[in-house]
């Protein structure tokens, strides 16, 4: 599916719960949801009137109507993915408003502030990397335990774990990113594996997804650019320039849940260039960037950067 293709809404009538719609690559999903005309709850702590311990100013609210604003209905509600009571709460709520779910993501992360690059377990803070754990991987598994029912009472339904890095890409230890991010990163890919056995039965679909180099809000303000001017952040590094917006990954959500064939993805490591190529969607400039190609093939071998043919 293309985002210039003329084929209507082809998520009309469809209902999907993304946990963790805020920013980054949440927010791309859910308002690329909506332009293909689902209606998309858009959950998360932060709130117009409050912050979560991430005290950033993107908010849920700001996501859902961006989903209203694409085509799409988009419904702001804030839950703490660590709390069953209130993950309960908004599966009722679901199913009270729609009587279906046809798309969970699970994005839910928060722990950008949690991590320290270039250390060893021993150095790091225990307490901020059990954290981590919390709220990278406990909220995942609280929000399908008590999602799946809904999803998986009509054939069909897709569950995408959001991670950082492909199974293949992740099969080495991320030693620069250290010990409770590599595990969580790579958990997340098995919790979708685990997933996608259980929900076969029910014509369930569950994959794990990686957005490349991601442009998020955090990132852009990391290189000191905006949207607008992000290739300057090529000169702080030159392999930025391979980096993609979060349209591209909340196209692939969009692409894999428009496709009556999706099952065949079943249990599998993607990522958002990977899938562009297979589907034909572009990135919002209308690039198809291949960021874990470029990353296996350029940076990892050590080769100068050069975005040509990756992009």
């Amino acid at each position: 599916m293309s985002e210039n293709e003329t084929d209507g809404a082809p998520l009309a009538g469809k209902v999907a719960l993304v946990a963790g719609a805020t920013r980054g690559a949440g927010r791309g999903i859910a308002a690329e949801l909506g332009a293909a005309g689902a209606t998309v709850y858009c959950t998360g702590r932060t709130t117009r009137s409050a912050r979560s311990e991430m005290d950033r100013p993107e908010t849920i609210e700001d996501t859902a109507a961006l989903v209203t604003a694409a085509g799409g209905e988009g419904i702001a509600v804030r839950v703490d993915h660590l709390d069953p009571a209130q993950v309960d709460g908004l599966v009722r709520r679901i199913d009270d408003e729609r009587g279906r779910l046809d798309v969970l993501v699970n994005d839910v992360w928060g722990s950008d502030h949690l991590f320290e690059f270039g250390k060893p377990l021993w150095e790091q803070s225990l307490e901020n990397g059990l954290r981590m754990l919390r709220l990278a991987l406990d909220t995942h598994a609280i929000t399908s335990h008590r999602a799946l029912p809904l999803l998986i009472r009509e054939p069909g339904g897709l569950v995408v774990e959001i991670t950082d890095g492909t199974a293949e890409f992740n099969a080495e230890y991320r030693k620069d990113c250290g010990y409770f991010y590599d595990l969580v990163k790579t958990a997340v890919i098995r919790m979708a594996l685990a997933q996608s056995v259980e929900i076969a039965p029910y014509g369930g679909t569950a994959v794990s997804l990686t957005p490349g180099w991601l442009r998020s809000e955090a990132m852009l303000e990391h290189f000191g650019v905006t949207e607008d001017t992000w290739p300057d952040g090529a000169e702080k590094d030159p392999h930025f320039a391979i980096s993609e917006t979060p349209a591209l990954v909340g196209r692939a959500v969009a692409a894999l849940a428009a496709d009556p064939e999706r099952a065949r993805w079943n249990g599998t490591s993607q990522s958002s260039g990977g899938l562009a190529k297979v589907y034909g969607f572009t990135d919002a400039d209308g690039s198809r960037p291949d960021a874990y190609a470029y990353i296996t093939e350029v940076v990892m071998a050590g080769k100068p950067a050069d975005v040509t043919g990756y992009r």
